[in-house]
């Protein structure tokens, strides 16, 4: 009987709530700090461990982990051996009492290449006929190669640029004479001969430069150096295939600092390579951050203006009850659904009359009749729509109806209490939903398989070349990029780093983006604050 009054305070309630959000809390907590650790210890240079067996044979490697095996109950341990050309695998399981000794050689190398992986071995010698005198040492003399054959291919990129810029007038002109032979190759006979000199003439200089490059490519692929694994096999590795060079077992503590943040420092900048498993991240995070762009521009108006007729204008009558009911029940329609949507509608019919309107003389090939970023927007604008909707109607509801009757008791019309009063009022709630749509936008990955991204894309949907932006281009997304390597390359266990680091940049700019709208959200709230906000 004691108990009741208890419970009639509502004081479990308000506990069980609190230890809810603790419980929340906690569980948000050990998700972010799981994926910080496995993500950012990747880039820290491990030692190379060498371990003599008792059978007499040797193994390479770094420690990934320890753990009991479940067969015999020993403890073992997983070593990534690296040398995938050699070996066939990147990771090795040896059980500790194989182990007969472990050592920590300063001379064992590690070499970050474009292909086949990493490789753990020692430095034999360098092949630098023609390149420069050898230094005092194989390492010193392999490091100045290194540079030497860094600065050849620098030049060799700006022969690619110089390509790159070609090959596009060349289409640009591929386009026009298409154009032109659509309407009537009678008729332009004279400009269609003309432009296809033009063509001719910008084609041969590209072959020029492609034999200018494939020549230059071919020489600096000669430069070589000799490695050895820790079995003693010999192993002749180009210097244009090394990536990075380093002795873990002799760099000092502000070495292994340096080559961190260049580790970071190609992940953010640099494009990805072996499969997206290596390199850098560059593509998906401008194609991530583009596409939560365009879909806020896209999603934020047509929501604060819904939201503004359901709730100043609109008679409140069957219908706008249905249309309220509707934009709940959308919001919890699964986004693959959206994706099917917008390949139907976006894609194959807007898209599609597109096509068949501006750009006839281009098909069966298609122009914006496929996927691509703005047909991605467009998807999650409409995914993302009705949380902004809600949010919207909601801060508009809050504001005290007797400011309304103030600003229209003085004179001003519905339009001028709308924008001057309730607008500026209701701004933090606008941003709040806002907030919500780009974290949720952000994240999907179901709808963009179908509307829009892939594994690789060859260029941006922004560059130098006229009209700059181009919103029929495909893109990446780490989202689908998380997928993509987790699930789908043929080498899961060393994809895993790279899982971890893709999820933890999504979620910084999920984090940065939303930090960013919350910071503006505080701003407005303590400047237009009213007695019920």
């Amino acid at each position: 009987m004691k108990l009741k009054p208890f419970w009639k305070t509502g004081e479990p309630y308000v506990l069980a709530t609190g230890a809810a959000l603790a419980i929340i809390l906690v569980m948000s907590l050990t998700l972010v700090g799981v994926v910080m650790f496995n993500g950012l210890g990747y880039f820290w240079p491990k030692e190379l461990v060498k371990l003599e067996m008792k059978d007499g044979s040797f193994a390479l490697g770094q420690i990934m982990q320890e753990e009991k095996n479940p067969v015999n109950g020993t403890r073992r341990l997983q070593m990534k051996v690296g040398n995938r050309d050699i070996y066939g695998q990147d990771f090795r399981w040896i059980d500790e009492q194989d182990i007969a000794a472990r050592t920590l050689p300063a001379d064992a190398v590690l070499l970050e290449r474009s292909e086949h992986g990493n490789f753990f071995g020692f430095l034999q010698g360098v092949t630098t006929e023609g390149l420069m005198p050898a230094a005092a040492t194989p390492y010193a003399t392999l490091q100045q190669a290194l540079k030497l054959v860094a600065g050849k291919l620098e030049q060799t990129k700006k022969i690619r640029q110089q390509m790159s810029e070609l090959n596009n007038t060349a289409e640009n002109l591929r386009l026009k004479l298409l154009k032109l032979e659509y309407a009537g190759k009678e008729k332009n006979a004279a400009e269609i001969s003309e432009i296809t000199a033009v063509r001719e003439k910008v084609m041969a200089e590209f072959t020029g430069l492609n034999d200018t490059f494939s020549a230059a490519q071919a020489g600096i692929r000669e430069y070589t150096a000799q490695f050895s694994d820790v079995t003693g096999s010999a192993k002749d590795i180009p210097l244009v295939n090394i990536v990075t060079l380093q002795r873990p077992n002799s760099m000092s503590f502000f070495a292994k600092c340096g080559a961190y943040l260049e580790r970071v420092r190609e992940l953010l900048l640099d494009d990805p390579r072996e499969s997206n498993t290596e390199g850098g991240l560059f593509p998906a995070i401008f194609g991530t951050v583009m596409m939560v762009v365009l879909m806020s521009v896209f999603s934020l108006p047509f929501g604060v203006v819904a939201a503004i007729y359901l709730r100043e204008y609109a008679k409140d009558n069957l219908m706008t009850r249905m249309v309220r009911i509707a934009v709940n029940n959308l919001a919890g329609v699964p986004s693959i659904v959206y994706g099917v949507f917008g390949l139907g509608f976006f894609v194959y019919g807007i898209g599609g009359s597109i096509d068949s309107l501006f750009f006839p003389e281009r098909l069966p090939t298609p122009t914006f009749g496929t996927g691509g970023i703005l047909w991605s927007s467009l998807t999650l604008a409409l995914l993302t729509v009705p949380v902004v909707i809600v949010a919207t109607e909601e801060s508009l509801a809050s504001i005290p109806k007797g400011i309304r009757e103030g600003s229209l008791a003085l004179g001003a019309t519905k339009f001028q209490t709308l924008t001057k009063n309730l607008l500026p009022m209701a701004t933090p709630g606008i941003m709040t939903g806002l907030i919500l749509s780009m974290a949720r936008a952000a994240g999907e990955v179901a709808p963009l398989m179908i509307v829009g991204v892939v594994k690789l894309a060859p260029t941006l949907p922004f560059d130098a070349n006229f009209p700059f932006f181009h919103m029929e281009r495909k893109f990446m997304h780490l989202g689908f990029h998380i997928y993509d390597v987790g699930f789908q390359s043929p080498n899961v266990e060393a994809a895993k780093p790279m899982v971890y680091v893709t999820t933890l940049l999504l979620l910084a700019i999920v984090i940065v983006a939303s930090s960013t709208a919350i910071y503006l959200r505080n701003r407005m709230r303590g400047k237009y604050t009213t007695s019920t906000f």
